[in-house]
């Protein structure tokens, strides 16, 4: 599966709006989970400032990947 923000293989998946920042402590669902890339993770992962960005970004990703499938 490749990064959602910069399209290099994934291998961490990243809590959009994570727990411990105010997030949702039901069962995790696809629509605050992204695949990152280790780098992309480290940058945006859990920083207020990238939320509406990741949130934006992850939304594309799931629209085009309904597209294919």
């Amino acid at each position: 599966m490749p990064c959602e923000v910069c399209g290099n293989r994934a291998v961490d998946v990243h809590h959009i709006e994570a727990r411990g920042m105010g997030g949702t402590s039901s069962k995790d669902e696809i629509d605050n989970l992204m695949g990152l890339c280790r780098e992309c993770h480290i940058h945006f992962g859990d920083k207020k400032q990238y939320l509406e960005y990741l949130k934006e970004t992850h939304k594309k990703f799931l629209d085009n990947y309904a597209k294919i499938y």
